[in-house]
């Protein structure tokens, strides 16, 4: 008599986790936990009902859950980011809580109330090649869901090769919008491409409200609302309104919205300080004029002892995060923009964020969305130095035919860019990275010294500054730039834990540096190198295996020597140093 085998059935089966829950719990564990449960109710449980969905197992930052319709677990999927993207529109982005969520059709194999088998397998593994707020699918939800949906559109991200799974995945991203239609030939008109010519996106900072009732207070409220002013006209891509003009509204009740027709800006700064004892609270807020809605809003409280340092240091910390908050924000008002309507400063903005991506197909895009800004305004300084850096990638990964005429042209965009603006901060870090790639260390520190000169509070050159002094054999002071950078913007790239790791491999502080390479959500082959190597400095012989292998498996090709060749460290100590953790954790010569 056989005896029946398992039961199985086609399912569509959705994989969610919540992105960076262990760093939010470690910063507010009860927040985060009532943050997350009140999104389950309100939320996300509802969407999976609504859409039929069955709710198979969750964990502390994830679920599983099964669908007998594809077209549901889609729909149940968006609904819940898009819900998601709302919520956090009035949050600060440190506390944002965000899903990344994988769909798959397949076969699973039903067992009590669980489900197991191949078809879960390749849901899980589509979430985590999501982005935060995103949706991955398989081939197979592509073509049940195209065209069904009016609403959505996929975008084809090809074959990848996933933990565990044999065969490649054609994954597919969902985009929560149609992908606009090209306009026909000619169809602009004149007015459009005049309107197209470089238009940075422009503040007016109005003067901090002092609410203490303490004349004294009101120098230090102008003062302090006259130090961000100046400091923010250090940063090139940002139109600031002057302090003679803002401060007509200083004692006035004002509208946001008014102000900002009056001056003509996109973005309005204001705030306030309070005196109470012997501590001082500044608290700011950034708004979109066109919308009116809080863009960010941060408060600072301090001891009351010098009132001079006080202000130094709260102008370092607003100045610092309050650019990277108006990049963003114009960046998400340039992707609501067809391409052939955006301005060059909104054509260079979305190149960058395609440039971060390094993906080839993305930086094509980038060149391309750089030369629209050029072909806009020849003079653009800052276009010229980026696509220098966009070429620059291309020279790196190996994705042009001539390497040579590569460089060439990285170094005659460079040239251009310094001569149209020498004073332009992000050109002289740019013209700094790039010598460091050519292991001219003389030339990298000098535009680097410029570049920290013209703007000391902008994150990214403070972070190049430490990996600079890495590379020059100064790991130790490279560590407190680095950490310095990470201060003055809390919401800071999540490479500045690479270029923390590293430092403090090269200082021999090996578990600190695991510990920041660990911070790393997505890390690629490079950070199982770091990692293997730090593990094997360490001792611990089965991490530095499995990191080991974990690079030989993204990497089949890879060699100690090949790695070494990318790096740039001055002295031989440094890169004999990297040599011996690599070798040692038994990684090919």
């Amino acid at each position: 008599m056989s005896v029946p085998g398992p039961e199985r059935r086609l399912a569509a089966v959705l994989a969610a986790d919540m992105v960076g829950y262990s760093r939010l719990m470690e910063v507010d564990e009860r927040g985060t936990l009532a943050r997350l449960k009140t999104h389950r109710l309100e939320l996300i449980d509802p969407a999976i009902t609504k859409n039929h969905g069955r709710i198979i197992k969750t964990t502390g930052d994830g679920m599983l859950v099964e669908f007998r319709s594809v077209v549901d677990a889609v729909m149940c999927a968006t609904e819940v980011q898009r819900r998601m993207a709302g919520r956090n529109a009035d949050v600060s982005p440190a506390r944002w809580i965000q899903f990344r969520i994988g769909i798959n059709l397949g076969d699973v194999i039903v067992e009590d109330d669980d489900i197991f088998g191949d078809g879960v397998n390749v849901a899980a593994r589509l979430e985590m090649l999501a982005e935060p707020g995103g949706i991955c699918v398989s081939a197979a939800v592509r073509d049940q869901v195209d065209h069904r949906l009016d609403d959505i559109a996929f975008e084809d991200l090809g074959a990848k090769t996933v933990k565990n799974i044999s065969r490649p995945i054609h994954v597919f991203r969902v985009r929560f919008e149609p992908a606009s239609k090209a306009a026909p030939e000619g169809a602009q008109d004149a007015a459009v491409v005049a309107n197209a010519v470089a238009k940075k996106p422009s503040i007016a900072v109005l003067p901090l409200v002092n609410m203490s009732g303490d004349p004294e207070q009101e120098f230090f409220a102008d003062g302090l609302s006259e130090d961000i002013i100046t400091e923010l006209s250090r940063f090139r891509d940002l139109l600031v309104i002057s302090r003679n003009s803002t401060f007509v509204h200083k004692g006035k009740a004002v509208k946001v919205q008014e102000v900002a027709r009056e001056f003509g800006v996109d973005y309005v700064l204001e705030g306030s300080v309070r005196k109470a004892g012997d501590r001082v609270r500044v608290t700011v807020q950034l708004i979109d004029a066109e919308t009116d809605r809080h863009v960010w809003a941060e408060r600072y409280d301090r001891q009351l002892e010098d009132i001079f340092a006080i202000q130094d240091e709260m102008t370092r910390a607003i100045v610092a995060t309050l650019p990277g908050r108006v990049e963003a924000a114009t960046h998400d008002r340039a992707k609501r923009k067809r391409t052939d309507n955006l301005a060059a400063y909104e054509c260079v903005l979305a190149a960058k964020v395609l440039h971060h991506r390094s993906v080839r197909e993305d930086n094509a895009q980038a060149q391309r969305l750089l030369d629209r800004a050029l072909e806009l305004d020849a003079n653009y300084a800052h276009a010229h130095a980026w696509k220098a850096c966009v070429l620059g990638q291309t020279w790196i990964y190996g994705w042009c035919e001539d390497a040579d005429a590569a460089l060439r042209q990285v170094v005659a965009e460079l040239e251009i860019a310094l001569a149209l603006d020498d004073n332009d901060s992000d050109v002289h870090r740019i013209l700094a990275a790039v010598n460091l790639t050519r292991d001219d260390h003389d030339k990298a520190a000098y535009h680097q010294e410029r570049a920290l000169a013209l703007n000391p509070n902008y994150d990214l050159i403070v972070v190049q500054q430490g990996e600079l002094l890495t590379w020059l054999g100064r790991p130790e002071e490279g560590i407190d730039w680095i950490r310095k950078a990470m201060r003055l913007n809390p919401y800071h790239p999540e490479r500045f834990w690479s270029h923390l790791g590293r430092a403090c491999y090269c200082a021999e502080k090996y578990a600190d540096a695991a510990e920041a390479f660990s911070r790393i959500t997505r890390p690629d082959h490079t950070h199982h190198a770091f990692l293997a190597a730090t593990f094997a400095q360490m001792g611990n012989a089965v991490a530095a295996t499995a990191h080991a292998a974990e690079v030989i498996k993204r990497m089949p090709e890879f060699s100690v020597a090949a790695s070494l060749a990318t790096q740039h460290y001055k002295f031989e100590a440094d890169r004999k140093r990297h040599e011996a953790g690599l070798l040692k954790a038994g990684l090919p010569a």
